[in-house]
């Protein structure tokens, strides 16, 4: 019998396959289905501190600046005892998963201002989140902006959060960093429990009738998963951090790989979202055979085996092998050259 449970920031995990944040989280029993589908945790999708600062504007202007007309009235404002934010709906989205689920369920934030991070993270502790994923959507379009600024937005709301704040910590990041490696000891250094490699920034589009740009939103693609594969090998070894993989993992291969480059669990989003729940349960049955096949016991056996520290070809992960590789390219037939 094969052990496929992991650890990924404390947490112990039936197996490496955990659900990223999506709408399947938005309905308790689409969360069932996935835990039934062998689920080892879920992310929850994201709660937006943007969304709450422009409700919060919509409440103030509607209930707290209005004139109903009448001078004597005008300090009575009707303000409903019963009305539900946006930001209590999401907590009371997380008890509820809390209270059906038997897997750990991890929140996912998404803040804008240090204070914002620290208040809305406090909250999603009380309410019961197993441990909490910061999906920090910063573009680096400031020309006054350095590399370094850039990071330490990232320690600073790390820090804020530490010091008022329990849970385990996993810090989603952007493939975009100048040294990932360095920047990632970093954020172990400041308390970061894991990181979850990449982040996926939507790209906008130009109409070419109206010349508007357009917000485009694509489901990622098998191809993506090799850059995250890269960089997790890269960084097996050379970190304590847990790491995850999210973006690009459709079929059981690619997964394979990337715990053979050294992650700790893989988080599957678009794949269910195309597909449906019942491929995460196909997956698992395909993981477990391959490992039969190979004479595994275990993940833990297997993972990192292929990490740069213990592949056969260590500059195979380098750019050493990128002039070989455009060395031995040709052409398919037919194609002039």
């Amino acid at each position: 019998m094969v052990d496929l449970t992991t650890y990924y920031v404390g947490l112990k995990l039936a197996n490496p396959l955990v659900p990223s944040a999506s709408p399947l989280s938005k309905d308790v029993s689409s969360a069932l289905k996935l835990q039934d589908a062998g689920a080892s945790a879920l992310v929850m999708y994201s709660l937006f501190e943007e969304k709450i600062e422009a409700e919060e504007h919509q409440i103030q202007r509607f209930f707290y600046e209005q004139s109903i007309g009448h001078g004597e009235a005008d300090s009575f404002y009707p303000m409903p005892d019963n009305i539900q934010t946006y930001q209590d709906q999401y907590l009371e989205q997380l008890q509820k998963l809390k209270s059906a689920l038997e897997i750990p369920v991890i929140a996912s934030l998404n803040g804008t201002s240090v204070s914002g991070w620290v208040e809305y993270g406090k909250q999603l502790q009380q309410a019961g989140a197993d441990a909490l994923e910061l999906n920090i959507y910063h573009l680096a379009a400031n020309a006054e902006e350095s590399s370094n600024d850039v990071e330490n937005r990232y320690l600073d709301i790390l820090q804020g959060l530490n010091s008022q704040v329990s849970l385990p910590i996993i810090m989603k990041l952007s493939s975009q960093f100048s040294s990932p490696i360095h920047f990632v000891r970093r954020l172990e250094a400041a308390g970061a429990n894991g990181i979850a490699l990449f982040n996926r920034f939507y790209q906008p589009d130009i109409d070419l009738e109206t010349l508007e740009v357009l917000p485009k939103l694509e489901l990622s693609t098998s191809s993506e998963a090799l850059l995250r594969i890269r960089w997790t090998a890269l960084l097996y070894g050379r970190t304590k951090l847990s790491l995850a993989v999210t973006g690009g993992f459709h079929n059981t291969p690619e997964i394979i790989k990337a715990l053979l480059a050294g992650a700790d669990v893989v988080h599957l989003c678009s794949v269910l979202l195309k597909q449906g729940v019942g491929r995460l349960t196909e997956v698992l049955a395909e993981l477990e055979q391959w490992l039969i096949d190979h004479e595994y016991e275990s993940i833990a056996q297997l993972k990192g085996s292929v990490s740069q520290q213990h592949a056969i070809d260590p500059t195979a992960y380098e750019r050493a092998n990128y002039v070989q590789i455009l060395d031995n390219y040709s052409c398919p037939p037919g194609v002039l050259r």
